[in-house]
């Protein structure tokens, strides 16, 4: 079964570290978006979101100051999903579709990080 933790690890892991790194890859269209959604400081706000991606990331995949990184994750995860994927304010159906499945996905893997927290053994 320790690989099973192993696999499942690194796939959370990465998907933060790929989801910090997009930020800085597609930063002029996330910074459009962000500053569409009325975030202040959209520049600001996609780097500092990409540096909390990837450290969470990070964290879980070295297993150092993990309980950090779920935390900054959780934060980016509940935040993103009321700022930028607040479908209830979305008249298009299929836009509210999109973003209502995008706010259900933060809301998930906020609560698996969550879980994660209560983890206290974090070896290979």
């Amino acid at each position: 079964m320790d690989w099973l933790w192993l696999v499942g690890r690194a796939v959370f892991g990465l998907y933060f570290v790929y989801s910090g790194l997009n930020h800085f890859i597609q930063f002029q269209g996330l910074k459009q978006y962000a500053s569409y959604k009325g975030v202040p400081a959209p520049g600001l706000s996609v780097v500092v979101t990409g540096l909390m991606l990837l450290a969470g990331g990070l964290s879980i995949l070295t297993a150092y100051w993990v309980e950090w990184g779920l935390y900054l994750l959780v934060i980016f995860l509940v935040v993103s999903a009321f700022l930028m994927h607040n479908f209830w304010k979305v008249e298009d159906q299929t836009a509210k579709a999109g973003e209502k499945s995008q706010f259900l996905k933060n809301i998930a893997l906020a609560a698996a990080a969550l879980m994660l927290l209560s983890i206290t053994n974090w070896t290979w």
